[in-house]
């Protein structure tokens, strides 16, 4: 295969999944799914001051509930905690390291207070992935992760754009049948 067919490849893979089975699957959600808690405990994204987790992360008006370590169990998330946990955590902290976004961290970052928010910063950090896949040539894919991806420094590009689009693929599933808990449940509630 030429550079341009194996980097299409792991494109597709995501973008398929994306265009086909969760962005239309993501339009709509309101601010009552995207900080719904189905269960006691759960760690999301809250105002300032409001969370009760043992880290919460964030520059701005909100923040992400974490503990390090994670308590075993770990504490059930709400659509608002795994859409910023992919938003920062899989996409922005990658497109950093590789693709020349603003450096960012969990720490350092500005949770969005509404859905609609979150999901402009979803678009827009997906966008800047794939557009920086796109960039790479089979060189760039076969080359070393680097220092940014800590103990897979050695692994390859590619193995990362792999991964990347498993986090993709599972988390943003999780979102999506927490959308229909969320309609289900409320339904019957009524």
């Amino acid at each position: 295969m030429t550079d341009q067919d194996w980097n299409r490849l792991l494109r597709e893979q995501v973008a398929w999944h994306w265009t086909h089975q969760l962005r239309d699957r993501l339009d709509g959600l309101t601010d009552d799914e995207y900080f719904w808690e189905p269960v006691p405990g759960c760690w999301s994204v809250r105002p300032r001051g409001a969370g009760t987790a043992p880290v919460r992360a964030g520059s701005g008006a909100m923040t992400i509930d974490f503990a390090m370590p994670e308590p075993e169990p770990r504490p059930f998330t709400t659509i608002a905690w795994r859409l910023g946990h992919v938003i920062v955590g899989v996409l922005a902290v990658r497109n950093a390291a590789h693709f020349g976004r603003a450096p960012t961290d969990y720490e350092s970052f500005a949770y969005a207070p509404t859905a609609a928010a979150a999901l402009a910063q979803l678009d827009a950090e997906y966008a800047t992935w794939q557009a920086g896949v796109e960039s790479l040539g089979e060189s760039d894919l076969a080359r070393p992760c680097g220092a940014a991806e800590g103990p897979y420094a050695e692994w390859p590009l590619a193995a990362l754009v792999l991964h990347i689009n498993r986090e993709l693929i599972h988390h943003l599933a999780e979102v999506c049948l927490l959308r229909d808990l969320y309609l289900h449940t409320r339904q019957e509630a009524s």
